[in-house]
């Protein structure tokens, strides 16, 4: 499994010496590198397959708008909050999420790799069809996440929270639960094949096993 690092602020990124101020109007299809969009509102505009690499978002809202298979090469971000935005087939590579809020968001066949959130809070994401490869997520709280369909291989979710997260039909190798807060499932426990789980999680699961299989249990 992977191995979890501690969250790090702006001045420790190794491309921090090379970032500038970001103010004007990200375009679609364009790409950017070095940049710093720091205290900014990008709201309700079209910014499909736009490219970041090597950049840092701080305190910056999405309220709705595109990025349909955008990219985030190598990005940190603090302090974001995507609420309704339609990030449908994006590519997360290198990526840092730091206390931001994913609300509503949209992140259908997006792929992610070595990608790690900390202390976000993900509520209605839908990730249905995605591929998360090497992802943590870190003292987060998932609530409403669709992972159905989707691909989710060395994932762990150490100090997180689940709520009615569904994996229907999703594809699981080496995903981590041991030490989540709370397990709670939309899809049946049968959909967690592939998945690590200890003692306790899966006498907290039998029932549904149990039911799964079509076994009766009695103890008279």
């Amino acid at each position: 499994m992977r191995t979890h690092r501690s969250p790090r602020d702006l001045s420790n990124l190794p491309y921090a010496h090379h970032l500038e101020p970001f103010t004007r109007e990200v375009q679609r299809k364009e790409v950017y590198e070095w940049i710093h969009i720091d205290s900014q509102d990008m709201d309700d505009s079209d910014r499909d397959m736009s490219r970041f690499i090597e950049s840092a978002f701080s305190s910056v809202n999405f309220n709705g708008g595109r990025m349909q298979h955008g990219r985030f090469d190598t990005v940190w971000m603090h302090n974001v909050r995507l609420l309704g935005a339609d990030l449908t087939s994006t590519t997360w590579l290198d990526t840092e999420c730091r206390s931001s809020l994913l609300a509503g968001t949209q992140l259908h066949g997006a792929e992610l790799q070595r990608t790690v959130f900390h202390q976000c809070k993900l509520d209605s994401v839908n990730l249905r069809g995605a591929t998360l490869r090497d992802v943590a997520f870190i003292d987060c709280s998932l609530s409403d996440v669709d992972f159905g369909g989707a691909t989710l291989k060395r994932v762990s979710f150490p100090g997180t929270s689940l709520e009615q997260v569904d994996f229907t039909k999703g594809s699981l190798a080496q995903v981590d639960l041991r030490e989540v807060t709370a397990l709670g499932l939309a899809s049946g426990a049968e959909d967690l094949r592939g998945a690590i789980i200890n003692t306790r999680q899966l006498l907290d699961l039998a029932p549904d096993l149990a039911q799964h299989a079509g076994l009766t249990v009695k103890d008279d």
